[in-house]
């Protein structure tokens, strides 16, 4: 979940986006992992779904490659994109706190590597394969 004030706008790399409302410094957390609203859930029940429902999971969950379940984020920290050049990834301790690379201005649009953190960024991806 988001710990930072954002917002869903339209992104110039994907679809929607999400952009903060406040200045971000480097180092400050940008979101942390947060039950009830944040959940994860293992492969095993992600396969007993019906498609509708894997493919919704697929699309805004990611597969923790540390964690080894899925984690859904209840708020628009979901409409990430992934970015060539991010400012925001995954702490250092490998949790699923994330943090800001750099300093974030006002508006900017957040983004993150998938690659990083994400065992399904191929599928995601697929442009970065080939």
């Amino acid at each position: 979940m988001l710990v930072i004030h954002a917002y869903i706008g339209n992104s110039a790399l994907h679809g929607l986006g999400v952009f903060t409302r406040d200045a971000i410094r480097a180092g400050q957390v940008v979101s942390q992992f947060r039950p009830p609203l944040d959940v994860m859930v293992t492969r095993e029940f992600v396969d007993s779904l019906s498609v509708p429902e894997r493919d919704y999971l697929h699309h805004f969950a990611y597969l923790s490659l540390f964690l080894h379940v899925y984690i859904l984020t209840g708020d628009h920290d979901r409409y990430m994109n992934h970015g060539g050049e991010p400012n925001v990834g995954i702490a250092q301790d490998r949790t699923t706190d994330s943090v800001a690379l750099r300093d974030i201005a006002a508006g900017e649009e957040l983004t993150c590597d998938y690659r990083t953190f994400d065992a399904e960024w191929r599928r995601k991806l697929p442009h970065l394969c080939s």
